[in-house]
């Protein structure tokens, strides 16, 4: 039986099933391992992370505690309360948006790529040159935020780096629309998103792209990002407040079990704490040297798991909200025992996509596609779960959602 409980009852010979945070909090490369060394136990308890699931079935157990179903249930129950969209949806469709964002995100890789590999070198940089790849970033993200986003997400361990600030820019600049931030400062949050990261370059390829787990010392090095790339942007120019801020501090927790500086609650700015929720789901449904990304769906979940204490609440329901609570990409079961992918919101609800229906499970075979409405009356069909396509050996989802048959970056 898996059971999440607190980290301070963790003893020797229990399994650990799974760290309840983003894989960035601790420096395992492997979530499920017996626990028989005392060191591992106290870099767990030193890390940020609070709470782990066990495996009672391969391991010792412990009085109290949470079950998986209890707390899927808790889950379910949190992101139905966010379930009506705050802004009126996309305005274009997915497939037409998508075949620009393919030129936007490769254009915009390389230009991330020239731009950070000038600052390893030691090039001042200067944000007059980051601005165009915002704006157009930014347009994208209006005319329909789930083309780009779900495109940035495809990415290969050699340009994870520059793909994921593509990507964390564009998160950020869906959020900042929900908010209903102003034109400028949905501009410096996009910035600040393209940027965060920027510190990544003054860290060794071979401990940032280290496909096993990480020693204290190659840790502490990764965890030392945030200032590395804040003292860069301090010697750039044209580089906002903003844009500072975030770099700084996109890794610090509303309970203060974050870092740098451990800061908390009031002290994080509101443009960290949306820092903090798009990397985070960038970083985990991206797939890495060391761990294969989650799916869109189950990242929300995850995240809505460990939201208190980790996220701003009404940070996260914003963000919630601004990408869907099954993103546009998400693989889902349909009452009617067929599958389908999510291709776009609606503003009726969250909970009632637009999906694009590929396969019948009663037959378990592709069928003619068909687009379905969920939030139409007269549509009697509904969502029961997401899947993983990995269990129905779908391999082209990304295809099946945007028509784009691969990506050029």
């Amino acid at each position: 039986m898996l059971k999440r409980i607190a980290v301070k009852q963790l003893r020797l010979g229990m399994h650990i099933h799974e760290f309840c945070g983003s894989w960035m909090d601790h420096p395992f490369w492997r979530s499920a391992f017996l626990l028989d060394s005392d060191k591992d136990l106290q870099t767990i308890q030193t890390t940020g992370i609070k709470e782990v699931w066990i495996d009672t079935s391969k391991g010792l157990d412990v009085e109290g505690g949470q079950t998986k179903e209890t707390v899927a249930a808790e889950v379910e129950a949190a992101l139905v309360q966010v379930a009506t969209p705050g802004k009126p949806p996309l305005r274009i469709d997915v497939a037409q948006e998508a075949a620009r964002a393919v030129r936007i995100c490769a254009k915009s890789k390389e230009a991330v790529t020239s731009m950070f590999h000038e600052a390893r070198m030691g090039k001042a940089l200067n944000a007059d040159n980051a601005l165009p790849i915002v704006e157009e970033i930014t347009t994208s993200v209006a005319r329909n935020p789930g083309a780009l986003i779900g495109l940035a997400r495809l990415k290969n361990k050699d340009d994870y780096t520059y793909m994921h600030s593509v990507a964390v820019c564009a998160l950020m600049v869906s959020l900042a629309r929900q908010l209903e931030l102003d034109d400028e400062h949905v501009r410096q949050a996009g910035l600040a998103g393209l940027l965060h990261d920027i510190g990544k370059m003054m860290i060794p390829p071979e401990i940032l792209n280290k496909p096993g787990k990480l020693t204290d010392a190659e840790f502490e090095t990764v965890k030392s990002h945030p200032a590395e790339g804040h003292k860069l942007l301090l010697e750039g120019s044209g580089i906002s407040d903003i844009a500072l801020d975030v770099c700084l501090h996109h890794h610090e927790k509303v309970d203060g079990s974050g870092y740098p500086e451990r800061l908390s609650e009031e002290q994080i700015s509101l443009y960290a704490k949306m820092g903090a929720v798009c990397d985070v789901y960038d970083a985990i449904t991206s797939n890495r040297p060391y761990k294969n990304g989650w799916e869109p769906a189950e990242s929300i979940r995850k995240m809505a798991e460990w939201s208190k204490g980790h996220f701003d609440q009404r940070i996260f329901e914003a963000f919630v909200r601004s990408i869907g609570i099954y993103p546009v990409g998400s693989l889902i079961k349909l009452k009617s025992e067929r599958l389908g992918v999510v291709i776009e919101q609606t503003e009726k609800s969250l909970l009632t996509p637009k999906v694009k229906v590929f396969f019948s499970i009663k037959s378990d075979a592709r069928i003619t596609p068909e687009i379905l409405d969920l939030s139409k009356p007269a549509c009697a069909d509904k969502i029961v779960s997401h899947e993983d396509p990995a269990k129905w050996a779908i391999h082209d989802m990304h295809t099946l959602w945007s028509g784009v048959a691969g990506a050029p970056w």
